[in-house]
């Protein structure tokens, strides 16, 4: 049978995808196709973090259900959070959908096929206790030479306006010894780039361990032979430790790329939030970051309209937005969700008052991050090759060790040549706003 997945969200969302992939693909011989009318089954895997999400995630379904009515396709399945959080709901409400599967049964992806395959609908959401393994089958949907990898599941934390514990689960850390085997057989398959993923990586092994093990899992990690640079994402920033933040500068194959959502920097915003006691303890952790790795890549994530923000606590975040300068920062609107404790605070934000803040915080970061692309010009920097550039079939794209896949800026070059996954040095000739222009000039 000929299978399509859809996959929504963020990269945790992907690597489920992955597993999907893998395990119909190794073990029941599926084939994947990228095109809707193609697939005899589809898997949607939705994201249900925000509001903007959700509509993203339904209206996605809705579509592919049009290919139900009129084409080849015969069988939709909706997974991941949005499918944990309203199981019922989404097969009551809509008749496209044959199946549910949550993001703690992962696991029972052939179960459900056969049964949507015998003409009966299916939810399978009751657990929370799915984690995969170096022996988990799966499917990289990324380039061959970059691979995320899922070094933890679930949540402990209690931020106030977040679900996610409620589709996630509690904490579950993978064991060192089995994340290590993972990557030795990614490397094997030309895996050159590993990007460390969780939902708060630096809070990995409390669970198992009994503390932070991130520090040690890295110094496993870089032995791994064929493996040339590893990323972290995720990092609560109270969870950053000075042994972490050595184990980072010290290691050469380990970007020094800090991606710390921090949310906001005033001190009541953040204790609604439930995220820290003080914006100077937050603004502490960023500065030695700074001082420690000068040339650290630091990305944020941040919210505007937060139950309570006023005027002044908005000011705040944009004085400290234009005086530390972010790299790269994600910005969001505050997003009122049911089953959170945010959403029965007084004061909610109205939408517009969101929205403008929110243009203008944006517009503040992307003037910050051209000032700091600036610095590139006339250096020569490494940069992994991804392949041909979405813009132009006559340029080569890529990344620094300071740019993630997907999410941040990207480096552009039409002088040289390079094979997709190999690690060259490129002069900086001129920047934009996120994105930066050069020549190869030299090769591994």
């Amino acid at each position: 049978m000929k299978l399509a997945v859809i996959s929504l969200g963020c990269s945790k969302n992907l690597v489920d995808s992955e597993y999907f992939m893998g395990t119909l693909v190794n073990k029941r011989g599926f084939q994947i196709v990228n095109e809707l009318n193609e697939a005899d089954i589809v898997i949607i895997n939705t994201c249900g973090f925000i509001g903007d999400a959700k509509e993203e995630s339904v209206e996605t379904i809705l579509e592919v259900g049009e290919f139900k009515k009129n084409g080849n396709l015969k069988k939709i399945i909706v997974a991941g959070c949005l499918a944990q959080r309203y199981a019922g709901e989404l097969l009551e409400e809509l008749p496209e959908v044959d199946a549910i599967i949550g993001t703690g049964d992962i696991d029972k992806i052939e179960e459900v096929v056969d049964e949507i395959l015998s003409e009966r609908r299916v939810i399978r959401s009751e657990s929370l206790d799915f984690l995969g393994n170096s022996e988990t089958e799966r499917i990289l949907a990324t380039y061959p030479h970059t691979a995320y990898l899922k070094i933890a599941e679930g949540c402990d934390r209690k931020c106030t306006y977040c679900i996610i514990p409620q589709l996630r689960g509690k904490l579950r850390s993978r064991s060192i010894e089995d994340i290590v085997e993972e990557a030795k057989k990614l490397a094997e398959n030309g895996v050159v780039e590993l990007n460390l993923l969780a939902q708060e990586t630096t809070e990995y092994g409390i669970d198992l361990y009994g503390e932070k093990a991130l520090s040690k899992l890295l110094r496993e990690l870089v032995k791994v032979e064929g493996i040339k640079w590893i990323r972290l994402y995720y990092m609560y920033p109270h969870s950053i430790t000075e042994e972490l933040i050595q184990v980072i500068k010290e290691e050469e194959k380990i970007c020094n790329y800090f991606d710390v959502p921090i949310q906001h920097v005033s001190d009541a915003i953040l204790q609604k939030m439930g995220r820290a006691n003080s914006g100077e303890q937050m603004k502490g952790i960023l500065y030695k970051i700074r001082k420690e790795i000068p040339d650290a890549t630091i990305r944020t994530s941040l919210i505007v309209g937060f139950p309570g923000e006023t005027e002044e606590n908005f000011e705040e975040l944009k004085e400290f937005v234009e005086e530390f300068k972010f790299d790269y920062a994600g910005i969001f609107k505050y997003s009122r969700e049911e089953d959170t404790v945010a959403y029965g605070m007084e004061n909610q934000v109205d939408d517009d008052t969101k929205h403008r803040r929110w243009i203008e915080l944006t517009n503040l970061q992307n003037e910050m991050a051209e000032i700091n692309n600036r610095k590139y010009i006339g250096k020569v920097v490494e940069v992994i090759i991804d392949g041909v550039s979405s813009e132009s079939e006559f340029m080569l794209e890529g990344r620094t060790m300071g740019q993630a896949l997907e999410i941040d800026g990207k480096v552009l070059t039409n002088d040289g040549t390079a094979e997709s996954g190999e690690i060259v040095k490129v002069m900086i000739e001129q920047n934009f706003e996120y994105d930066l222009l050069g020549a190869i000039v030299e090769n591994e």
